[in-house]
């Protein structure tokens, strides 16, 4: 850890790092002390102990808020979705964990496999600037991307436009099915949402620290360690590179 490294990581001598809140699986709720805790939360400290640096968190509700937020200079480092869109303001590192992504469909649906989503006539619920919507904005032909303000609220619009499906993270999609008896989770998944560490770009010294350390949290098992520690169901650890 050089001088240099540290000043990119931390240019104000505090290394502040993004967190998305809505992201259940890797931010839980905040400690009585008023401290995050979750995977996200864990990985951070120990990125900030190795490098020697006092931590601030810095909290936003949404993906799409945290990634917009490189923009201003509000975060050092971020634990988000690594998506093409975002690449051109944020270096990211290679994946550390993967959620896989998949869709709801309502009870009585004719829709029974994935492949019948991209349709005309479709229309499917996605959370604004989420890694997924990035995704299938790119990739649908046909069918019809219907956005919210986050997850809960996709979640809703789902419900009161009777939409045809709603993309989401298969473990959100399993207690979404809970609430509408007959609902189904089409099987397999569209993509894996790539979850991995930013900076902004042109730190490049900071970036290929961030790149070592997030390719050895998964080699040493901390990683593993940090989802089974939390009860984490339905991720894993990303494959190297």
């Amino acid at each position: 850890m050089t001088e240099e490294i540290r000043r990119q990581l931390a240019p104000s001598g505090v290394l502040r790092v993004g967190l998305n809140y809505q992201n259940f699986l890797l931010v839980l709720k905040d400690a009585p002390d008023g401290m995050p805790t979750g995977i996200a939360p864990d990985l951070a400290r120990e990125l900030a102990g190795r490098s020697g640096l006092a931590i601030e968190f810095v909290r936003f509700d949404a993906a799409g808020k945290l990634a917009d937020a490189v923009k201003s200079g509000a975060w050092d480092v971020a634990f988000l979705g690594a998506e093409p869109q975002r690449a051109g303001e944020i270096a990211f590192s290679e994946a550390y964990l993967e959620i896989p992504v998949t869709f709801l469909v309502p009870p009585g649906s004719s829709i029974k496999t994935i492949r019948e989503i991209d349709a005309k006539g479709v229309r499917i619920a996605v959370s604004e600037k989420s890694a997924y919507d990035l995704y299938l904005s790119r990739s649908l032909k046909h069918a019809r991307l219907v956005r919210a303000q986050g997850i809960e609220a996709s979640f809703r619009l789902f419900l009161e436009q009777k939409l045809e499906a709603l993309a989401g993270l298969k473990p959100r999609l399993v207690s979404d099915r809970e609430q509408l008896p007959g609902a189904r989770i089409l099987e397999g998944q569209i993509t894996a949402v790539q979850q991995s560490i930013g900076v902004p770009k042109g730190r490049n010294q900071a970036a290929k620290y961030v790149r070592e350390f997030a390719a050895d949290i998964k080699a040493c098992g901390l990683v593993a360690r940090a989802i089974e520690k939390h009860g984490v169901r339905g991720v894993s650890v990303a494959p190297p590179g």
